[in-house]
């Protein structure tokens, strides 16, 4: 994909979104139910879509706010429903409007006071806190076993999307996103109102909502920060005086990082503390929009830029759940590549992590991590795209760790009990400088010596163009449709349709030799599909696969 013109150039204000318009949009556009894109669609972190084309408005808050007390009230789930919102425009205005249904259906709702912002991993930790001190124990169906009140939880972002976005997801009582058979529940049930007029949804007025005693304004990040000692080695990194530098990009953690360092005389500087929804003060994406992807090197420019002027340095996107990390050796790591230094870190430095604890990858991620398991001997737990897929493992300690290639992790506290089962951009950063205080390495150097002992990884992911036909196609690949035994010279050692580490439908193909992988999944939004490769000889190998990939898919879709 070629580079737009904007890529890494400050924001111009010409590509700034109007907030008026966006809330205009919200409160008076009403979606076209005959309109698919117009339609509740939760896919793998929630419903997503923006005022300005109908896809997020009052009308789908009001639905699916509704849509999640249906649903608790049908698991008999009476117990607090944890609200937090990110810095995204549209975050304010539909919190306003869950809210107003929650308080109606008579839920117990908490959400932040002064109506401040609440990072993803901080809902998550608060679902676990309250139903562990309830003393909850889940069954595989998130059904308590001692009929006690259990707590879930509501995040109104769309994650590192365009200031433009507005998104809305849902978390079970383990703690993490819903799976498959909830989301589409509340789906139907959300366009059923949809389609109705919005008949049977309860709503009080938002001013006399906050004043209900069911609702409470709280706030959640005192007891989160004081528990972070529980998960990281705060001492060592004051100890060692490790100068962080710290850009939350705007968004939800703005608020978390002075009290962190506070609380535990760490030596962080937050280098943007700016609140601002246009989000102004980023520097464009590779394709020339706004986007607060801590993984991007173009939206990272500025705190790539400091990375001499700190020991370490990291970024989260505006809900916090996504962590980028930036060292002096190697500037922005690729978030592969600091997954698998987590990995080696964390299941060599904490004793007190049971035996057979396992390592949590999605599909898409680098075998570079395989390398690394194989090495300490871990069992691997392969998964589909999508956190969801690691929250129970998190929950009940089989997982140590759970990540994605998309800077997204979590994994178990020093003692080896839960601390997340959703994404953690805090506990990720935090690591990192963690690593470099123990080790006397930043996580770029340790990544260096990885390659040195399992060989450079060369890796990639880019978009293809498919028919509507193709597109439906993809649900039903087979490895037996896969005819081919060789890929990019290598003898085929796997053809995928399911995950092996759960047996769940990958939505698409992986297909694997000793020295390289292709996966191809397809969007959910547009006509086109997505070709992850990693190859461990050279570049030359990686196009290669690529090539041989899009025909490998072709001819199976055919």
């Amino acid at each position: 994909m070629s580079l737009h013109e904007l890529a890494g150039k400050p924001a111009p204000k010409s590509i700034l979104v109007n907030p008026n318009n966006l809330e205009k949009n919200y409160y008076e556009k009403k979606p076209d139910t005959e309109n698919p894109a117009q339609l509740v669609v939760f896919g793998t972190s929630g419903h997503r879509g923006t005022s300005l084309d109908g896809s997020f408005t009052e009308s789908h808050i009001l639905a699916i706010a509704q849509a999640v007390c249906d649903y608790r009230s049908e698991q008999g789930y009476t117990g607090k429903l944890y609200l937090g919102k990110d810095t995204h425009f549209l975050s304010g205005p539909a919190q306003k409007t869950a809210l107003e249904v929650f308080a109606a259906n008579n839920v117990n709702v908490e959400f932040q006071a002064d109506n401040g912002f609440t990072p993803t991993p901080v809902i998550s930790w608060a679902i676990l806190q309250h139903n562990r001190q309830h003393n909850h124990q889940l069954n595989h169906q998130n059904q308590p076993q001692n009929g006690t009140p259990l707590a879930d939880g509501v995040i109104i972002t769309p994650s590192h999307n365009p200031p433009c976005d507005g998104g809305i997801k849902y978390n079970c009582p383990n703690g993490g996103p819903a799976d498959t058979n909830v989301t589409s529940r509340i789906q139907n049930q959300a366009n059923n109102y949809l389609k109705t007029n919005l008949n049977g949804i309860k709503r009080i007025a938002y001013e006399k909502a906050v004043t209900m005693p069911n609702v409470k304004a709280v706030d959640f990040s005192k007891d989160y920060i004081a528990d972070l000692e529980t998960i990281i080695d705060l001492k060592a990194i004051a100890e060692q005086k490790i100068r962080i530098g710290v850009d939350p990009l705007g968004g939800a953690g703005c608020t978390y990082w002075e009290p962190i360092a506070a609380r535990y005389n760490l030596n962080i500087t937050v280098v943007n503390q700016s609140i601002d929804p246009t989000f102004s003060f980023m520097t464009v994406d590779h394709d020339g929009k706004i986007r607060m992807d801590c993984s991007s090197p173009y939206a990272m420019r500025r705190l790539v830029a400091l990375k001499d002027q700190f020991d370490i340095a990291f970024a989260n996107d505006p809900d916090t759940d996504r962590h980028g990390i930036v060292v002096p050796s190697v500037g922005l790591m690729n978030p592969n590549h600091y997954l698998a230094v987590a990995i080696q870190y964390l299941f060599t430095n904490r004793p007190n992590w049971a035996k057979g604890t396992g390592v949590g990858k999605t599909l898409v991620s680098s075998g570079m991590i395989d390398r690394v398991a194989t090495d300490l001997r871990l069992k691997l737990v392969e998964v589909p795209v999508g956190f969801k897929w690691f929250a129970d493992g998190l929950y009940n300690g089989s997982i140590g760790f759970g990540g994605e290639e998309s800077a997204g992790a979590s994994f178990l506290r020093k003692n080896g009990r839960v601390w997340s089962t959703d994404k953690d951009g805090i506990i990720l950063n935090l690591l990192a400088a963690e690593i470099l205080a123990k080790t006397q390495h930043d996580p770029g150097q340790i990544y260096q010596e990885i390659e040195k002992r399992f060989g450079q990884s060369f890796y990639t992911r880019i978009d293809q163009g498919i028919t509507p036909e193709q597109k439906s196609a993809f649900t039903k690949l087979t490895p037996e449709k896969v005819s081919v035994k060789m890929l990019a010279g290598d003898t085929i050692i796997a053809k995928l349709t399911r995950a092996p580490g759960n047996g769940a439908s990958i939505g698409g193909l992986k297909v694997v030799s000793a020295d390289g992988w292709f996966a191809a999944r397809p969007s959910g939004t547009e006509n086109i599909y997505k070709i992850y490769a990693e190859s461990f000889k050279n570049k030359e190998h990686l196009d290669n696969i690529i090539n041989e990939a899009k025909k490998i898919v072709g001819e199976s879709l055919d």
